[in-house]
């Protein structure tokens, strides 16, 4: 009861503005305009946060409009969906669309990926019983299974859909021939991808496959993993076990060439009256009614400020100018070091099903 009262109170010291409301996709789904990522409260950027403070913090997302939910079963693993379990009481969960994911396992340090039936279903199972819900609103193969036909995955998640148990069918991290194989077997709501000024790569093939399909597009690590937000200084006060120590972009020899394009940004936030994490998000927003970013924070003042990029203005001109600083050649290292072992969209074929024999 204390919690409800929370966030009915937060109702009334909501931001000035306003969230709004956008179709995912074109089978119904509709969400927030903008999401939250929740996998940093527990998961892969150092230590979890206390779980008192990620609850309040979720609440006070779901308070100012927020609706659009994002975790997975690997991140833990496992104690993000339990955390998100724990925010989602009775009052409020209809009042938000709940995104898990399934298809990595952490083994010995190691990703392992997997898309068989009996795996997916297993999945759902735990996830919803993490979650505390009958049923989870958007579902995403989290990584594909390259072993396997996606069709052979995807049937198994249309079983959970016809069963109820899942509302809405996702990818994450899909080439452009695995999202149309995909949605032969059944329609796909959305697909996750990262996509922000400094990973772009996506532009060429897979957004112009989501549109030609209908398929809503929300976009993870929109501030580069916080890089549009700090710059480079962020590299000096990340913990020791936070993935972000490793990652190619924010080692010395790349970090101080990004810090370019970080500078640029700034000076043109400046011009604009934003921050330049603002301005980078409202550049993914400017994109179309069919992009929903889900940035990430553990604090309710960067979530303050992330809600009031939606506020922010951009011309064509103003545009272009961005993109002209953050162009693929200007973006120093890989996403993912070699030794993550995590799959992208770049590596996501599927064998064609005509040729697949189960042993």
């Amino acid at each position: 009861m204390d919690e409800i009262k929370a966030v009915l109170k937060m109702d009334s010291e909501r931001e000035d503005v306003f969230v709004g409301r956008m179709k995912l996709g074109n089978q119904g789904l509709e969400v927030s305009r903008q999401g939250l990522g929740c996998m940093g409260m527990s998961f892969l950027y150092g230590p979890a946060k206390p779980e008192i403070e990620m609850v309040e913090l979720i609440h006070y997302a779901i308070s100012n409009g927020i609706t659009l939910l994002d975790t997975s079963d690997v991140y833990g693993p496992h104690t993000n969906e339990l955390l998100l379990g724990k925010a989602l009481t009775e009052e409020i969960r209809h009042k938000v669309q709940v995104a898990t994911k399934f298809g990595l396992q952490l083994l010995h340090q190691n990703f392992e990926i997997r898309g068989d039936p009996e795996y997916v279903r297993a999945c759902c199972e735990g996830s919803l019983k993490r979650l505390g819900v009958d049923c989870i609103d958007l579902y995403y193969q989290h990584r594909i299974d390259t072993k396997i036909p996606i069709e052979i995955t995807m049937g198994e998640l249309k079983k959970l859909v016809e069963e109820g148990k899942i509302k809405y069918i996702g990818l994450s991290e899909a080439s452009a021939s695995t999202i149309k194989r995909a949605h032969t077997v059944h329609p796909i709501t959305a697909v996750q991808i990262e996509w922000s000024l400094w990973t772009r790569d996506v532009e060429e093939e897979i957004i112009p496959t989501c549109r030609e399909l209908g398929i809503g597009i929300v976009c993870y690590s929109p501030l580069g993993r916080g890089f549009l937000a700090t710059g480079s200084k962020l590299a000096d006060v990340l913990s020791e076990n936070d993935f972000r120590k490793t990652n190619p972009r924010f080692q010395k020899e790349n970090s101080e060439q990004n810090e370019v394009i970080f500078q640029r940004v700034s000076e043109m936030a400046k011009r604009k009256g934003c921050t330049p994490s603002q301005l980078a998000l409202a550049w993914i927003h400017h994109q179309g009614p069919d992009v929903c970013p889900i940035p990430g924070t553990t604090k309710i003042e960067n979530l303050k400020s992330n809600i009031k990029a939606l506020s922010v203005k951009l011309t064509l001109e103003e545009m272009s100018e961005l993109e002209s600083y953050a162009s693929a050649d200007n973006i120093k290292g890989d996403r993912y070091q070699s030794s993550d072992s995590i799959d992208t969209w770049k590596n996501s074929n599927t064998p064609p099903l005509s040729l697949w024999k189960k042993t």
